[in-house]
């Protein structure tokens, strides 16, 4: 349709169009200078055209001539005034939509609501021109719809992004993004209708426009264009109205800078703000909204957590006024714990130039009226006969208050820093806890009179240019006890309090903060510093979300080294203050040896030449570590730095090597509530909490994510319950993040909640659905990783771009999420071997889940139907759970809108009424493992959920055959059927052209088939991979990247390995069935499929040894599966199997040539052996050449090995597997003997699966009793599958 227009003009003489050059010029030109008014030219000019004509219908307007448009333009010529009018009305109401609507976006910050309603109206906008650029059949009038939609948001986009920047906070703009949000989901769903409409049978729609509709009913197609057509023209009513919405309310001004009503009011008595002072306001309010309400000066001098005796400095700004700077301070000056607490309080206004009598004078003017106990007219006459008979003595009476008497000085009207310098030597730091307030309206005089690590606070707002913002030294409130005391057993002690030499201290720390749960974290670090001494790098990176105990795992190490080990001769632990200042860095890194040399040049030498150990903590860009390293650390040395940090990016990049960055994970179950035991104990012995079983303490105790210092601050509040102690355990389940977040007496996470508020506010956008996405799967649920990013596909999370494919792009998102451990592995797993291939499953972490829970409501995403769901409850959003523990009421399932529904999740039972013809917009139908499900449901779901793009039956074991229907749904792409009794798939799913992944199949062992209508066939009756049969046509889904597991010879042998060579976009390929008539034929057709990365085999029973001669033809194997061989592999190139990182073998046996090759892969991470009978009874993982033993399986860090055997020897040599993690034995049908598993220097778990015999288990920790690590042993009885 775009291309139609490009040879359009607007058809107007020059003098009468609003801007020259829109005319005479070709439409596509003239897109740019504003798309919108260019739309409603078009649109005008058909609506006189179809006038001219005597058209009624608009939505059927023909094609215009040259001559018709220049005869319309004669007719418009008469008229010029209203048309030019009409232009130049729609040009200034967009200008000041502009304007108006990037102010009414910047307040939305607050819980990712713009980053949401970006990412959706982004979504609409490629939907948009998408739909005007292919879809042909859309009626002209839609098209122009189209054209003007995709205009405004393209604007509301642009607001969107100007939003994040300007980040001032306003109630209205909450409302107005949350409509463009709704709007742009309904425009994406009105759209997605559109597309969906069959192509060819619209083609001759026009036809039965043409007859009377009393004459023949035209064909459902046409009848829904003429409702897409009609949906698309109320949309653009829609977007026009809330486009104009705040302009028509009067709450923007022309300027379109701020509401109205505020901004008059703002520009009174103001100066313009800078960009770092409108930087620094957002700070302020950030940091108030985080507390949940506004500062407060007196709680800030008052609070008990502070403990620092030194002078503290508290400055007020009034940013760009006075107004209520004073009346604030005050406050805080006359209030009763103020007055108790300083003997000494004076407020002296500052005279310009200073002058330092009349500053005494003023003091103690104020020092003997504070003093005088009488009241009215008598105080004057007391202050004025003190200041006369004390006039010789007065600055003797002055040394003597501040020198002996704890003081408050408050001093107005500080204008430049010669006069704080000059202020600041009458007022020495006795170190008694004294204060003084500066009150300034001069941002940098108040930031500096702080120094450089200082923390904003907004006092109180007046408009949202005008507040009044307090600055304070960064730690003075006590909340940085993961630097100083942070620790799992919650010391809330500074490490200022502890003996000042570095053994006393460690001494100290080591007795009162013992490590709960962190055993094989605190000998894994050790390694890690123990490697950095042999590399290159001597850096090692320790990184992991706040809160998560970094800080106290590494001062655990760190102080272990003092008292324990001769290694280093000095050490230095840094808190970095921001902003980052290099000289100061250094300072602080050589405190304790005095120099007055520079102390950058001092910290390089001492670095470079001597043998130390240096923590860096709190590390927070890369720009940071730039300076360190360029100015300190750039020579050789034998010094070992330590860099804390909560970027994963950050500490690869301190590092340069991904071997010595470690990550620090969340306690796992069992430790976190042992943590917790031990903590109420040590605060309160008598508390029966620390010995106390109950479920809603475990429940809480799993919210907090594993997170040492949420645990400590919850056990610190309950171990001092008594009566009311498990109603508080209740209460806080109830309203866990909101306590958290609101109740004074968690301060100390208000570190935490920092980093997650920065972290959700700065994080791309397109990241923020992705994470609120999270909130449907319930706590300690195992997560697919497929699923997960295949779920983001089809809500249009991921979306394909020039750069990267939508797969792509969700693997990253996924990694992204991992990287930050907002996903994290299950806590049973040890191995680090999924960072180095991809995770098949994880978990969201507990603590950030209550997180964003808590949020999901405002934004109304999310709801979910559970135990304590009613009737009266509110359930509105774009995403339906329904949980287990739900009892399934009818009544409160029907009273549900769901005509805005995008996805449904289903955890446990099904019913029948979970689905409503009104869930029209569903994309996304997800039961995995739901049970209950019939084939006679899934008719229905194909018949009303026609928009489905995901639909996982995956786990639904009553589900055995897909209804023919389903290849109505044209728009369906991730299709999961494995793990059910479908044993074929139907004809018509050659018709969804848009399939992208397919996973179909199961694994099982042989067993009668169940009872069903249709009886399984015979060859998937024995142990083994059970695979489908796949239609002829298949070939014509050429959007395939996954497909599996297909059986070869049920589908039609030679003929369907045809159709699969058709498939040219295949990365995963899962096949069965394949025999000698097919094997060559297969390997032979599918060598085209260049883009294979991981593929399973398997060879039918009969047909074992056919694989023997065949060299396996794909380059880019990451997985390999090969099931069914006899006694030898295929022949294997290493060119081939260069990029193999995970490989699995079944096999009868496995001969020593095979074993040789496989040691060699450079990438091979995975090994799973499953094999009947092995030569001698022995597996040796060892390769000598000339009788030296070589290194060999440098990088496998998973072994599994099944035998049938009844006894296996299973050995290592000293020089094989290095990094092998987790070594997996099945028990089930053979003994195991195992030498050499000393050798396994990285082996932390050996897991036996198919027992639970505790000799077994005994016998096998004994072998491992010598062993380094002391790896855990465990027992499973599940069977390797």
């Amino acid at each position: 349709m775009v291309q139609e227009y490009a040879h359009l003009t607007c058809g107007f003489p020059r003098h009468m169009c609003c801007r020259e050059s829109f005319c005479d010029g070709p439409l596509s030109s003239l897109m740019a200078p504003n798309p919108s008014v260019i739309q409603l030219t078009t649109y005008d000019f058909w609506e006189k055209y179809c006038q001219n004509l005597h058209i009624s219908d608009l939505d059927n307007r023909p094609s215009i001539s040259p001559s018709e448009r220049a005869s319309l333009g004669a007719q418009l010529k008469h008229n010029p005034i209203q048309h030019s009018q009409h232009h130049t009305q729609d040009l200034n109401t967009r200008s000041r939509e502009v304007a108006a609507m990037a102010d009414l976006v910047v307040g939305s910050m607050a819980d990712l609501v713009v980053g949401l309603a970006k990412s959706v109206v982004e979504g609409a906008l490629t939907k948009a021109q998408s739909a005007i650029e292919e879809e042909s059949q859309l009626q002209q009038s839609a098209q122009r719809d189209l054209v003007f939609i995709t205009g405004e948001f393209e604007m509301m986009h642009s607001f969107l992004n100007v939003a994040t920047k300007e980040r001032v906070e306003n109630k209205v703009v909450m409302t107005w993004v949350r409509q463009v949000r709704e709007l742009a989901y309904d425009v994406e769903d009105c759209i997605e209708f559109v597309v969906h409409l069959d192509t060819k049978t619209s083609k001759t729609n026009w036809f039965w426009r043409m007859i009377p509709s009393w004459c023949i009913t035209p064909p459902p197609t046409a009848l829904a264009l003429d409702k897409a057509v009609s949906e698309i023209e109320q949309l653009k009513a829609q977007v026009k109205d809330v486009s104009t919405r705040n302009s028509r309310y009067s709450l923007i001004s022309d300027s379109g800078s701020k509401p109205v009503t505020q901004h008059h009011a703002a520009m009174a008595g103001t100066t313009a703000l800078s960009s770092t002072e409108l930087n620094m306001l957002a700070e302020a309010r950030d940091a108030a909204r985080r507390q949940q309400g506004l500062g407060d000066i007196t709680h800030l001098i008052t609070n008990k957590d502070n403990q620092d005796p030194h002078l503290q400095v508290i400055s007020v700004w009034g940013t760009g006024s006075d107004l209520g700077t004073t009346s604030i301070i005050r406050k805080a000056y006359s209030d009763p714990e103020i007055c108790k607490k300083f003997l000494c309080r004076a407020w002296v206004k500052l005279m310009h130039p200073f002058n330092p009598n009349e500053f005494v004078r003023r003091f103690m003017a104020q020092v003997y009226k504070n003093s005088c106990d009488e009241q009215g007219v008598d105080v004057g006459v007391h202050v004025l006969t003190k200041m006369k008979a004390e006039q010789g003595d007065l600055l003797k009476e002055f040394v003597k208050e501040v020198k002996t008497k704890t003081y408050l000085v408050v001093l107005e009207n500080l204008t430049d820093m010669v006069d704080w310098d000059d202020v600041r030597t009458f007022l020495p730091d006795m170190m008694n806890g004294s204060w003084i307030i500066v009150s300034t309206q001069q941002f940098e005089i108040a930031s500096l009179c702080i120094g450089d690590s200082y923390q904003p606070l907004e006092l109180q707002q007046f408009s949202p240019e005008h507040s009044v913002c307090a600055f304070f030294k960064e730690g003075s409130q006590g909340d940085k006890d993961e630097k100083l005391a942070l620790s799992q057993v919650g010391q809330n002690s500074s490490y200022g309090k502890t003996p000042s030499s570095n053994w006393e201290a460690a001494t100290y720390w080591m007795k009162n903060s013992p490590l709960v749960g962190r055993e094989t974290e605190m000998n894994e670090l050790g390694s890690y510093t123990a490697k950095a001494c042999f590399s290159n790098s001597r850096v090692v990176s320790v990184w992991g979300i706040a809160g998560i105990g970094k800080s106290a795992l590494v001062r655990n190490l760190y102080y272990d080294r003092i008292l324990h080990s001769g290694q280093f001769k000095q050490y230095s632990w840094v808190d970095i203050s921001h902003p980052f200042n290099l000289r100061d860095f250094s300072r602080s890194l050589i405190s304790d040896h005095h120099s007055e040399k520079d102390p950058i040049k001092e910290c390089r030498e001492l670095l470079s030449q001597g043998q130390c150990l240096v923590v860096i903590d709190d590390l927070q860009s890369k720009e940071e570590w730039d300076l360190i390293q360029a100015a300190l650390v750039s020579r050789p040395s034998s010094s070992i730095i330590i860099v804390i940090t909560t970027d994963a990016t950050l500490a690869t990049h301190c590092t340069k090597n991904e071997d010595q960055v470690f990550n620090v994970k969340g306690l796992q179950a069992d430790a976190a509530m042992d943590l917790f035991r031990k903590e109420v104990k040590r605060k309160n012995p008598a508390c029966p909490l620390h010995d106390h079983k109950d479920e809603d303490l475990e429940e809480l105790i799993l919210k907090c994510g594993g997170l040492p210092k949420v645990i400590v601050s919850i056990a610190a509040l309950l171990a001092t319950q008594t009566v009311t102690l498990m109603d508080t355990v209740r209460a806080l389940n109830d309203k866990f993040m909101h306590d958290l977040e609101t109740n004074p007496d968690y301060d100390s996470l208000r570190g935490l909640f920092d980093w997650m508020y920065n972290y959700f506010r700065t994080c791309p956008d397109s990241l923020k659905p992705c994470i609120f996405y999270l909130s449907i799967f319930p706590r300690g649920h195992n997560i697919r990783r497929r699923r997960l990013v295949r779920r983001w596909i089809a809500e249009g999370y991921s979306r394909d771009s020039e750069e990267e494919s939508a797969v792509d792009k969700g693997e990253n998102f996924f990694s992204k999420l991992l990287d930050l451990s907002i996903i994290q592995h299950i806590p049973q797993l040890v191995t680090t071997a999924f960072s180095d291939t991809r995770m098949v499953t994880c978990q969201v972490n507990a603590f950030i889940r209550e997180y964003i829970v808590s949020r999901r409501m405002e934004e109304n995403l999310v709801f979910e139907l559970g135990p304590n769901c009613v009737l009266t409850t509110q359930r509105t959003g774009r995403h339906l759970i329904i949980l287990k523990g739900w009892d399934r009421d009818r009544i409160v399932f029907e009273s549900i809108d769901f005509s805005r529904l995008r996805s449904l999740t289903v955890f446990g039972k099904w019913e029948t009424f979970f689905i409503s013809e009104s869930m029209r917009l569903l994309r996304v139908l997800d039961l995995e493992d739901t049970s209950g499900l019939k084939d006679e449901d899934l008719k229905i779901m194909v018949q009303w959920l026609l928009r489905l793009k995901f639909l996982s039956l995956r786990g639904c074991k009553d589900i055995s055959r897909l209804p023919n229907s389903l290849g109505d749904l044209r728009q369906l792409q991730t299709l999961d059927v494995r793990h059910t009794r479908i044993v074929k798939l139907p004809a018509s799913i050659s018709k969804l052209q848009k399939l992208q992944y397919v996973r179909a199949g199961t694994k099982a062992p042989a067993s009668a088939p169940p009872a069903s209508s249709s009886r399984l066939p015979e060859f998937i009756r024995r142990h083994g991979l059970v695979g489908v049969k796949v239609p002829r046509g298949i070939g014509k889904l050429t959007a395939l990247h996954t497909l599996g597991v297909v059986n070869v010879d049920a589908s039609g042998g030679k003929a369907i390995v045809e159709e699969l060579k058709k498939l040219t976009q295949l990365r995963k390929l899962g096949v069965s069935g394949i025999n000698r008539y097919n094997i060559n034929e297969f390997f032979s057709e599918t060598s085209v499929l260049v883009h294979l990365e991981s593929v399973l085999v398997q060879l039918d029973e009969d047909s074992r040894g056919c694989l023997e001669k065949i060299s396996l033809p794909w380059k880019n194997m990451q997985s390999l599966t090969l099931y069914g061989l006899q006694d030898m592999l295929p022949p294997l190139e290493m060119d081939t199997l260069k990029k193999l990182r995970k490989l699995d073998l079944e096999m009868d046996t496995l001969q020593s040539i095979g074993m040789e090759f496989l040691a060699k892969l450079p990438e091979l991470r995975i090994i799973h052996l499953r094999v009947k009978q092995l030569v001698d009874g022995k597996l040796h993982f060892c390769a000598k050449m000339e009788g030296l033993e070589l290194d060999t399986f440098e990088k496998v860090k998973i072994l599994e090995v099944t035998c049938m055997s009844s006894r296996l020897h299973v050995s290592f040599g000293s020089k094989s597997m290095k990094n092998l993690e987790l070594l997996k034995i099945d028990c089930s049908s053979a003994a195991y003997e195992l030498t050499g598993q000393n050798n396994l220097l990285e082996l932390k778990e050996v897991f036996l699966k198919g027992t639970d015999d505790e000799e077994v288990k005994t016998s096998v920790e004994n072998l491992l009793a010598d062993h380094p690590r002391k790896p855990a042993v465990k027992l499973g009885l599940q069977r390797s599958s």
